[in-house]
């Protein structure tokens, strides 16, 4: 089988010839590998047996100077400082009226370049799983503009105001993500968006929270990728157990990354529960297994996962993190891929 054909077979909850492999990892991570193994970017693909490949619009809209200390800004105006994404320096509209949400500098969907879209499917000519589309973190992004806390409490006291602000979010994104398909849907196969839900302990709002404030938004998302005829992959990160039957009920078709060390992500019991209804993909402990253990734990760790994830179908093995962390060794990556490739045969 292709990849391509690998990973849709999985999607489907059907036995492929092997179990499809992800690979995603930090730029600090991918720079190291390269240094070590001595191969390009596509070979380092090859190498660790990646079935997956992803295309990417392009910011083209104005630039917008820094203040001092930012190291980024995000398209709704939020500016960031700090390591990686940093974190939000301001909270734009976090004592906005309804009226100033509505009349704020919304960013055009238009900034977003998709012209090199087709091109760059084209260069893997069907033989990789494409993932598409905008990564879409609404939720993130009404954290960033209002406040976490500040967000919790808005939810009980002006819900309007909320309902407003994650409108005006997923109005941008949905219009992104529909100029993206327009221009390669037909070589897309997965839309792939990323929202945080859980902690360490568990959802980062009820279900009821949830259901009421974020699921018909994402829903929103998940229908406009099944109109193209594309499967939605969502990355969630940490302990979101008690919401993965909305998500299900809502439509999506795959969950990236289960954490097991987080309370309620037990592989065992979500392969047994949703195993049939939704797609897993992760599960191998990037932090105890990944970045602490030798490569021989690594290979044990790997095994059991599969013994629990693979049957039936529905599975794609990989790290428990989005991001394969620059800390983690390079030899304990191969080693995991390299036990995948080997013992992932159905």
């Amino acid at each position: 089988m292709t990849s391509r054909e690998r990973v849709l077979a999985a999607f489907e909850h059907e036995e492929p010839d092997r179990v499809p492999c992800w690979c995603g990892a930090s730029v600090e991570f991918w720079e190291k590998a390269r240094r070590r193994l001595q191969l390009d970017d596509e070979g380092l693909r090859v190498r660790f047996g990646d079935d997956f490949r992803r295309v990417f619009a392009e910011y083209a809209g104005p630039e917008f100077p820094l203040s001092e200390g930012a190291t980024s800004r995000t398209v709704f105006g939020v500016e960031r400082q700090g390591l990686g994404y940093g974190q939000p320096m301001n909270h734009p509209l976090a004592s906005a009226t309804l009226l100033e949400v509505h009349d704020y500098a919304w960013p055009d969907p238009e900034w977003m370049d998709v012209s090199k879209i087709r091109a760059e499917t084209r260069v893997y000519k069907g033989e990789y799983a494409i993932l598409g589309g905008d990564w879409s973190p609404f939720w993130h992004d009404a954290i960033d503009l209002l406040g976490m806390e500040n967000l919790y409490i808005k939810m009980y006291a002006e819900p309007e105001l909320v309902d407003a602000v994650m409108q005006h979010l997923v109005d941008f994104y949905a219009d992104v993500n529909r100029r993206i398909f327009d221009a390669g849907a037909d070589s897309i196969d997965i839309f792939f968006i990323g929202n945080d839900l859980g902690s360490q302990t568990g959802p980062l709002l009820g279900p009821a929270l949830f259901a009421r404030f974020i699921l018909p938004h994402l829903k929103r998302l998940i229908d406009l990728g099944h109109s193209y005829g594309l499967k939605v992959q969502l990355h969630c990160c940490c302990g979101f157990a008690p919401l993965i039957p909305l998500l299900i009920e809502a439509g999506l078709d795959g969950l990236h990354a289960v954490q097991p060390n987080c309370r309620g992500i037990d592989p065992r019991i979500l392969k047994a529960e949703f195993g049939d209804k939704i797609l897993f993909n992760g599960a191998i402990d990037s932090h105890h297994v990944l970045i602490d253990g030798t490569a021989e734990i690594v290979r044990e760790k790997t095994r059991e996962v599969l013994d629990i994830m693979m049957p039936g179908g529905g599975y794609v093995a990989g790290a428990s993190h989005d991001t394969i962390l620059e800390e983690t060794p390079v030899k304990n990556v191969l080693a995991m891929f390299d036990t995948i490739r080997e013992y992932g045969n159905y």
